[in-house]
């Protein structure tokens, strides 16, 4: 028996050979294997990282892999996250340059990982450091005219920074920038700091703890100076029919001074502009206004105001009854028969404009165009010659229209005339 086995074993592995390759090449037949890139880019994980140091210089947050796997695989592989990781392990790594692999890890079997995109990284440590700087506050433009600015507090006064060494060292200042332009009160707000070196140059890569800064600042008026509002003086009614809308005046508060505080201090809170007469005005109205003040009191700045005035007519409505529908748009050879004739209709507008309004400025058509023989319901549209006037109600909405061939009159025969003896 040992005699046949040693003396047909070359066989035997041939077979065994053969019937391995079948099996492979039928497995892969039925389930091939494919090159396909990953369809979606994969977080890169950064692991072993000494605690005491820091990256420098840009580190990609996602990278692409190409893989191969069998479809079944593939199926897998796609349907859900977390079974592709790429990871960049600097564990043992110290301060310096460094070249680092990304390491593809895949959870599926059988996958094999054919290309990382990128592949190498060059990277360098640091050391971290930090550092405690004092916050600088850059205060820009003057507080509105009559104004002063007091003394910022700022809550915290100093904030620590930490990152890589070398950049830690190029920090000179922290600064808040405030912008104080045309203001009249207290300003109380929380503003982003900016690191910068020696040339004003900012540095984004080091972390600040907190990242902005709480500014309180107190803006009080001078002696002599004060707000006060203005008032418009209204003459006169507008024109019958018409109702006012609106005043508007810009600016709604100004500031008066006087060498005599008593006098600003002693006036009613508001000041007001000569007259604007609005006697028989029926259009909007855009002027400027001089100021009435005491003696010894001017405005600061400009000394008339912008003044608006809105004007609009009373709206009203109008029945009307009667009115003829016409018809347009009927295919020649045709005739249309409607049912009503007239319509009623109450009209809504100004009443300046309503009372002048006739019936001959009112008219309603019924486009029959494109419309086929036979019997229709159509609505009359309104053709109204004065703007501004809209219909709020129609009786009826809605017309019977039947359109059929024009029949032409039968011609009526003349008497025969009867001879005269």
């Amino acid at each position: 028996m040992f005699k046949w086995l040693f003396r047909n074993l070359r066989t035997l592995l041939i077979a065994f050979v053969l019937a391995l390759a079948v099996w492979v090449s039928a497995v892969t037949a039925a389930d091939p294997d494919e090159v396909r890139a990953y369809p979606r880019p994969v977080q890169l994980e950064i692991i072993g990282q000494d605690p005491g140091l820091v990256i420098v210089g840009t580190v990609p947050d996602k990278v692409s892999l190409t893989l191969r796997a069998p479809l079944s695989a593939w199926n897998e592989l796609t349907a859900s996250d977390g079974q592709v990781r790429a990871v960049l392990d600097l564990s043992g790594l110290a301060a310096g340059l460094h070249k680092v692999s990304i390491q593809a890890q895949v959870k599926v079997r059988p996958v094999r990982v054919v290309s990382v995109s990128p592949t190498l990284l060059d990277l360098t440590l640091e050391s971290l450091a930090t550092k405690t700087i004092p916050i600088q506050l850059s205060v820009r433009g003057e507080p509105a005219i009559g104004y002063q600015a007091g003394t910022a507090k700022l809550n915290p006064e100093q904030i620590i920074l930490s990152g890589p060494q070398s950049q830690i060292e190029q920090a000179v200042r922290i600064q808040a920038d405030l912008s104080i332009a045309g203001i009249r009160q207290d300003i109380q707000s929380a503003l982003p700091l900016r690191v910068l070196d020696a040339n004003g140059q900012v540095i984004s890569k080091l972390a600040i703890n907190p990242d902005t800064v709480q500014v309180n600042l107190p803006i009080t008026q001078q002696g002599g100076y004060r707000d006060i509002a203005v008032k418009v003086a209204v003459r006169g009614q507008v024109a019958g029919g018409y109702r006012l809308t609106n005043i508007t005046v810009f600016p709604p508060v100004l500031t008066v001074f006087s060498e005599n505080p008593a006098i600003v201090n002693d006036l009613p809170g508001f000041v007001e502009t000569e007259p604007l007469n609005l006697n028989g005005e029926s259009q909007n109205l855009d002027t400027r206004l001089k100021l009435i003040l005491p003696k010894g009191v001017s405005v600061v700045g400009e000394q008339t105001v912008h003044v608006q005035v809105g004007i609009a007519a009373i709206e009203g409505s109008l029945s009307l009854s009667g009115i003829p529908v016409e018809v347009i748009g009927l295919a020649p050879g045709e005739e249309a028969h409607i049912s009503p004739k007239t319509v009623d209709v109450i009209l809504t507008g100004p009443l300046p404009i309503l009372d002048k309004l006739t019936p001959g400025d009112v008219r309603f058509v019924v486009d029959l165009t494109g419309l086929e023989s036979g019997t229709h319901q159509a609505a009359p549209q309104p053709a109204i010659l004065i703007a501004d006037i809209r219909v709020q109600s129609l009786n009826p909405g809605t017309i019977e229209v039947i359109i059929g061939p024009r029949v032409s009159p039968t011609p009526t025969p003349s008497p025969t005339p009867t001879p005269q003896p």
